[in-house]
């Protein structure tokens, strides 16, 4: 298959790299320069669960229009970047072009739809899937659990869903449809809210943040306004504790550093505004309270006017 992947940073490259390796005609876009030469020059390497991956046939280009004629169009920007790649996207492509994207935290489906058919909008969870990028070409991925996609429209063809399915696994990703993706959605921003946010305030990773009682007291109680926001809503989880659901959750990611906090150490833009922040909208709503949220917002959010 012909697959374009806009946006390779660290999740990014690994799709790029994994479906090339597989046989597929890979165009990877991105803004980075020095990334897009090296990768033309050298291909991606992957440093990953599986041992080394080096892809040396993917095209790299900071053109969107080189897009053109592929089977389907992954964005993997992060969430602040989604509607900027879209609206550039929508322009090179078919409106029934598969658009599929794996975003942390809420509102990808929205953001796509005011642009492109709902017909062809998958979302997806990555489950399990730590990753990082240490230089132009150079990625670091410690795990590879699973891939969850879904479309947000019940009128998407299945044999469509399937093919897609069958380019992710020939990549060695464990990928499953769902149909319910919005469910899965919503018990990944469980957890992010629990860990993203607070791990950037109190500059932490999460098995310190779990540990210091006071900051996972904290946590949780920005995880259970988002929960009582996810009831309120009518989200059917999958479990009956949250409590349990997001600790565990905790204890499996061990010493990681949430991705939101990466982006803080490292002064850019964080996604506050799609994991915490996006709580506060949906909950007024429905009249509920979510100070713990406000607050993380708040601290990110002045600590990011002081960016450069």
């Amino acid at each position: 298959m012909k697959i374009a992947v806009i946006g390779t940073g660290a999740m990014g490259s690994i799709y790029a790299a994994r479906f090339s390796k597989a046989g597929h005609d890979v165009i990877a876009i991105d803004v980075w320069q020095d990334h897009v030469d090296y990768i033309n020059k050298n291909g991606l390497l992957i440093e990953g669960p599986d041992g080394q991956i080096i892809a040396k046939k993917i095209r790299a280009s900071t053109n969107i229009s080189d897009v053109k004629g592929c089977d389907f169009y992954i964005i993997a920007t992060k969430a602040m970047k989604l509607e900027e790649s879209i609206k550039n996207l929508k322009d090179q492509v078919k409106l029934n072009s598969p658009i599929i994207t794996i975003q942390n935290g809420l509102g990808a489906g929205n953001i796509i739809s005011k642009y492109m058919p709902k017909n062809n909008i998958i979302l997806g969870v990555a489950e399990g899937f730590g990753a990082s990028l240490k230089a132009p070409g150079r990625i670091i991925h410690t795990a590879n659990k699973q891939i969850r996609l879904g479309s947000i429209s019940k009128k998407t063809r299945e044999n469509e869903l399937q093919n897609i399915v069958s380019a992710w696994r020939s990549g060695g990703l464990k990928t499953e449809i769902y149909e319910n993706i919005e469910q899965l959605i919503w018990e990944k921003l469980l957890c992010n809210v629990t860990l993203s946010g607070p791990c950037s305030i109190f500059r932490c990773n999460v098995k310190e943040l779990f540990n210091k009682k006071e900051y996972w007291t904290f946590a949780l109680n920005c995880m259970q306004e988002a929960y009582a926001v996810g009831l309120a809503k009518g989200i059917p989880f999958s479990f009956e504790d949250p409590i349990d659901y997001v600790t565990d959750f905790a204890k499996r990611v061990g010493s990681a550093k949430p991705s939101m906090l990466q982006d803080f150490e490292a002064k850019k833009k964080t996604e506050i505004a799609f994991i915490n922040g996006a709580i506060p909208p949906l909950a007024a709503e429905f009249k509920i309270s979510t100070p713990f949220n406000n607050n993380v917002c708040k601290i990110i959010h002045d600590a990011e006017k002081r960016f450069r």
